[in-house]
């Protein structure tokens, strides 16, 4: 006895299943393809939200270096323009210097050194404009925390001759920025107790000569002003009568200095005055008088240069002023020198910064990439994979569709 078998032929369900996994693989071989040529695994945040997000931090945190770079290049090129410009006021200075120098010439006549004092007026004006120069952006490159578009003003006909419109001092900067200008006021302005500077007048007609005025103390410098009269000599020792006065020439302190030790070869020293010490050269005489003056700036030490000079009536005054004016001159390079220096440490800075940024840039183009770029290698192995499956899936479809009843029948 046989047993008949039946077969029964379900083509719909088996051709449906064949569809949708055809209409899977072309999707994920069209993915692996728009992934391979935009290089990208994310293009839609729907493809992987966390990494979408990750990949617009690290985008954001892009665009801030960016940002954080561009205002330190603006920052950086003031810096550098007012280091050029402050390398500018030496040279100047340095001009003034050798004119001044020149004006001790035992050979020259009054004439002559008034020529001298006239080269030495064009470059103080050279140096004032130096001083206010601005950069690209119109903003002055030595307004310290702030000032007016012109942080220095003078010459004024009253104390004091020249002044400093702004604010002094030098911003803190950050991690990622360096100040856009340097001090100003630390540049050009002197200050009695830090450096310094003053002025030593004998009277017209006198025979003494001073050396430049010498810090001993600078605590104890009160900035006043000092004449010394009455210089009289007894024996080895002189004696003289100081007078201290304020900015407004009224007498606060007067005294008469102990004797001192005085010879014709070396003068005689001056102690007395708070903080400070100077040399006193040659024999007093009873009309002798001595002035001393805090110098207020490297304007006002050039006009004081230009003035001496101008009025030298003898070989002994033209000596004193080129003393004086080389001494206080000296002082200001120092000065400028001093703030050069600081320009070349913010310089230093944003190069250090600049270094820091391109370490920031490759961290946060590196998370960028893990986030979003595709790996080439692993999305052509699975796009090859996708294409064998898709063309498997294919031959699977056509062979599917031959399943018909009709088949058998005929």
């Amino acid at each position: 006895m046989s047993v008949a078998t039946f077969s029964r032929l379900g083509t719909s369900n088996a051709y449906d299943l064949s569809v949708a996994n055809l209409q899977t693989r072309q999707n994920n071989l069209s993915t692996l393809q728009e992934q391979m040529t935009s290089g990208k695994k994310v293009t839609t945040p729907s493809d992987d939200p966390t990494g979408a997000a990750q990949a617009e931090r690290a985008l954001n945190r892009l665009a801030r270096i960016a940002s954080d770079q561009r205002a330190l290049e603006a920052q950086r090129n003031s810096i550098s323009q007012a280091e050029s410009t402050l390398g500018d006021v030496t040279d100047t200075l340095q001009q003034i210097r050798d004119l001044a120098s020149s004006a001790g010439n035992g050979g020259f006549s009054i004439s002559d050194r008034k020529t001298v004092a006239l080269q030495i007026t064009s470059l103080r004006n050279r140096l004032l404009d130096l001083a206010n120069t601005k950069d690209s952006n119109g903003q002055p490159l030595f307004a310290a925390l702030g000032s007016a578009l012109k942080p220095f003003g003078g010459p004024a006909s009253t104390a004091p001759d020249y002044v400093f419109n702004g604010l002094s001092g030098t911003a803190a900067g950050s991690a990622y920025n360096i100040p856009g200008t340097l001090d100003g006021e630390s540049a050009f302005m002197l200050q009695p107790a830090r450096d310094g500077g003053f002025n030593v007048q004998p009277n017209s007609g006198s025979k003494l000569t001073t050396d430049g005025v010498t810090l001993t103390n600078s605590s104890q410098v009160t900035g006043n002003s000092y004449t010394l009269s009455n210089i009289v000599v007894s024996g080895n020792t002189v004696t003289y009568n100081l007078d201290e006065k304020d900015a407004a020439g009224n007498v606060i302190n007067s005294t008469t200095s102990p004797a001192v030790p005085w010879s014709a070869t070396t003068g005689f020293t001056v102690t007395d005055m708070a903080g400070l010490s100077m040399q006193v050269h040659g024999t007093p005489t009873a009309t002798d008088t001595i002035d001393v003056q805090p110098n207020t700036s490297v304007f006002a030490t050039v006009d004081k240069a230009i003035s001496s000079i101008t009025n030298a009536a003898s070989s002994t005054e033209a000596s004193q002023a080129v003393t004086q004016a080389l001494h206080n001159i000296d002082i200001s390079l120092n000065r400028i020198s001093a703030v050069r220096g600081q320009a070349g440490d913010l310089l230093n800075r944003a190069d250090a910064i600049t270094a820091t940024n391109d370490k920031r840039n490759v961290e946060q183009e590196a998370n960028r990439s893990r986030a979003e770029d595709v790996d080439m290698i692993k999305a052509t192995s699975a796009f090859q994979n996708q294409q064998t499956g898709y063309q498997a899936a294919l031959a699977s479809y056509a062979q599917i569709q031959k399943l018909s009843l009709f088949n058998f029948i005929s």
